[in-house]
């Protein structure tokens, strides 16, 4: 298939490890302005609850940043895994715009971790540390062609977009339990509009900016990857709108059963999520966009 690389052991270990550290980096961000957002409205456990798990995330994100750079190492010298530690390999992946992005990451989940100190402190500076960790995306893989500055400024809207949705997924599956949650949740849903807006709109741009023509999408390997990517997409907008017009009305009328189907729904969202990353991490791997085939 056109644009589609030789999928060798390290490249599929390559993928599962990008995979893992999107989802890391999506849950601290997405923790940090769950918090950030909800903070006066959400029960405090809630808010305990998406803070700890975006410092968790945040330190998971740290181990996998240090993991890529020795399977980059190894993918590029063509020695196997005893690449991953030779010294002048790992030096070539440090001066490659991933290191670049490794020092923007390493800042932007340090300052993550802070989510923990109390008062402004545990506010405001996480929030830059999420801002960081998403600009460190824009500095390596395809949005590196022309027009930098657009494609730079899209996916870093379209990653916080993202993130909102996917931390708040944990957060809400506890808040889930108890009629009580479901303020929060009806909260969440008036919020998450305005999320689901850019991300669609941001991910259009940025499928349109490095495909070039609606046949590049449908005649390379990128495209039926992004093709794969918005099928799953539309599954989970469709999970979101049924929990937001039926499961959340149900479990705030205390519906029987509503709690029960309203966690398998968000279950169902996380399950979705992980399914995107992992396509996400393959296109973003093995695949060229048609733009610079």
């Amino acid at each position: 298939m056109t644009g589609l690389e030789d999928i060798d052991a390290l490249a599929l270990v390559s993928i599962f490890a990008k995979a893992w550290g999107y989802g890391a980096a999506l849950l601290a961000m997405g923790g940090v302005m769950f918090a950030a957002v909800f903070a006066r409205v959400a029960d405090p456990a809630i808010i305990r609850l998406a803070k700890r798990m975006a410092a968790v995330a945040a330190c998971i994100g740290l181990a996998v940043l240090a993991l890529r750079f020795g399977i980059r190492a190894a993918r590029i010298s063509g020695m196997g895994l005893s690449g991953a530690t030779d010294p002048m390999m790992l030096g070539f992946v440090w001066q490659s715009p991933l290191g670049a992005a490794a020092i923007w990451r390493g800042i932007g989940e340090a300052a993550v971790l802070t989510v923990l100190l109390p008062g402004l402190m545990g506010i405001i500076v996480p929030l830059f540390g999420a801002i960081a960790i998403a600009i460190s995306y824009t500095l390596v893989g395809h949005t590196l062609g022309d027009p930098r500055g657009v494609l730079a400024g899209l996916l870093t809207v379209h990653l916080l977009a993202v993130a909102f949705w996917v931390g708040a997924l944990i957060p809400l599956y506890r808040a889930a339990r108890t009629a009580q949650g479901a303020a929060l949740l009806h909260r969440f849903g008036e919020s998450a509009v305005w999320s689901v807006a850019a991300l669609v709109v941001a991910g259009a741009l940025l499928t349109w900016l490095l495909s070039g023509s609606l046949s590049a999408i449908f005649g390379t390997a990128y495209g039926i990857g992004l093709l794969t990517k918005v099928g799953v997409v539309c599954l989970l907008l469709t999970l979101a709108a049924g929990n937001k017009w039926r499961l959340v009305p149900a479990l705030s009328a205390d519906l029987p059963g509503a709690d029960t189907a309203l966690r398998r729904s968000i279950l169902a969202e996380g399950i979705a999520v992980a399914a995107i990353l992992l396509v996400t991490a393959t296109v973003t791997t093995v695949t060229t966009p048609p733009v610079n085939l």
